[in-house]
């Protein structure tokens, strides 16, 4: 049966390339499906690519050794410390390709095959569907300000934010400059992205004309 494990009680080495075999195309094909929705880059993809493969060879050789299973659990957790912290899409496309490798590793070829190419064309057709788009919500923003040491923040800036924006949230305040300026971070929304550039004039008006940053906002950029 497609569905059942190729391994025995002990591997050999044709079914270990078989599954070699299997995890590789699969695993390539996934990772060019997912370059058309995903924006990374080329070395995300080949590493993508090869996570099944590689996961399945970890899983193979433990292969119910408890002791070297542990060994291995500590290894991965250090490799999760030292990676670069990536978008949804990629920690979605990582964690689906690990998933096809442990049933790789456990011998299930079709179920491998079909978690990788099977979660790919998902993940595509839910892409093209403008589901969970609220085109009425507002996107959140990310507003620096950089102001003189001298210059008094507080409520400075009401006058045009009650103006321009729907909403805004106090994000923090840090020195710049070796202490002689001041970056103030805030969680806006504008009422008329239009205005966009008519807001950040205002502002040069109250700040010195340093620099003002207006970025897409999200919960990890928000770096002061």
């Amino acid at each position: 049966m497609m569905f059942d494990s190729i391994y025995s009680s002990v591997v050999t080495p044709s079914q270990f390339f078989i599954m070699a075999g299997v995890s590789l195309v699969t695993g390539f094909l996934y990772s060019w499906i997912m370059s058309f929705r995903i924006r990374s880059t080329k070395r995300f993809f080949i590493v993508t690519a090869l996570i099944p493969f590689i996961v399945a060879a970890v899983i193979t050789f433990v292969n119910g050794n408890i002791g070297a299973g542990v060994a291995i659990g500590g290894a991965f957790s250090l490799i999760r410390f030292r990676s670069a912290q990536g978008s949804a899409d990629e920690i979605a496309a990582i964690l689906v390709a690990m998933g096809s490798g442990i049933a790789f590793g456990m011998g299930y070829i079709g179920y491998g095959v079909v978690i990788l190419l099977g979660l790919s064309v998902l993940f595509l057709l839910l892409s093209l569907v403008s589901l969970f788009e609220h085109k009425s919500m507002a996107a959140d923003q990310l507003l620096r300000i950089t102001i003189p040491e001298s210059l008094e923040y507080n409520g400075t800036f009401d006058d045009i934010f009650a103006h321009y924006l729907k909403k805004y949230e106090n994000a923090g305040v840090k020195t710049t400059g070796m202490g002689s300026m001041f970056r103030l971070s805030f969680k806006v929304q504008l009422k008329n992205p239009a205005e966009e550039k008519a807001f950040i004039d205002e502002l040069r008006t109250k700040n010195g004309n340093l620099e003002i940053a207006l970025l897409p906002y999200t919960e990890t950029q928000n770096q002061l």
